[in-house]
């Protein structure tokens, strides 16, 4: 048996992974693949992927292509999830701020620098046309830290992923202003260059089991339900985020790839761009 380690946000983008491991499907394999929560996301993810902390992680596009620039030594395996992911962007509930233009020149609560909230802060304020060298940040560490952060007035806005957040919407702790969605497929599957270039059976086998699960995901009766109990989701919600998700069995194309480089050079979060192959398994 084959121990591989992987890591994710606690979310339900990444439900089929624990159907894989629950249902013994990787252990058919001869693999023990051992999943760890990171509720801090995508910065924490990319510092645990240089420190050779973990072999695989399911991460956010723009966060590991940023931290892949700057030496992580990681690729991207394939794309994870096809579509973007919808960016809610929340005040706390005695907030004075009621639209997305109060938030101009205020502080944005981010999970960590480097993180899909830092970047994506970037990206929705220049779908704003604000000054981006006034941007200011609180770091909050993760949802429990914003929750925090922002009834306490040390952050003023809060941008996270719309169906995870909206419990806290619809319990009255955050206001939700607007959603920014990701100009680019959201999630990628990431692993380190010292486990890729040791393991590139291995690597097939953990793809041929995931991309079984993601293809035919949506069609495992009353997925919906399962959601909505696992997550603590309304059900309709579930079904609103279904119809917006799609899973993906393929490699990131080196067309969004530059797109996602041009972005990030556009913001100056990288210093300049990178052939595809530094990026791309």
């Amino acid at each position: 048996m084959k121990t591989v380690k992987i890591i994710g946000v606690p979310e339900h983008f990444n439900l089929p992974w624990h159907l894989a491991i629950e249902e013994g499907t990787f252990e058919q394999r001869g693999i023990d693949l051992q999943w760890t929560d990171i509720p801090e996301g995508t910065g924490k993810m990319c510092q645990l992927l240089a420190d050779g902390e973990t072999d695989l992680a399911i991460i956010l596009t723009e966060g590991i292509v940023k931290s892949i620039t700057e030496g992580n030594p990681s690729k991207i395996i394939q794309e994870y999830i096809a579509t973007p992911l919808l960016w809610g962007i929340h005040v706390g509930a005695q907030s004075a701020y009621r639209t997305i233009a109060d938030l101009e020149n205020t502080k944005a609560a981010i999970s960590r620098y480097g993180s899909g909230s830092h970047l994506m802060a970037y990206v929705h304020a220049q779908n704003n046309q604000w000054d981006l060298d006034t941007l200011q940040f609180e770091i909050i560490n993760n949802l429990n830290g914003a929750v925090q952060g922002l009834t306490d007035g040390k952050a003023d806005y809060f941008m996270w992923e719309h169906f995870t957040t909206k419990p806290l919407v619809d319990d009255g702790t955050f206001r939700r202003l607007g959603d920014c969605p990701t100009p680019w497929p959201c999630f990628m599957i990431v692993g380190t260059d010292k486990f890729l270039n040791g393991n590139p059976r291995l690597i097939n086998h953990v793809l041929e089991v995931i991309n079984t699960y993601t293809r035919d995901f949506k069609n495992i009766p009353s997925i919906d339900r399962t959601l909505a109990n696992r997550y603590k989701q309304k059900l309709e919600d579930i079904k609103s985020w279904m119809a917006l998700t799609q899973w993906s069995q393929e490699q990131l194309s080196p067309e969004t790839l530059a797109k996602v480089q041009d972005t990030l050079m556009h913001l100056s979060l990288i210093k300049d761009k990178k052939a595809s192959e530094n990026f791309l398994l």
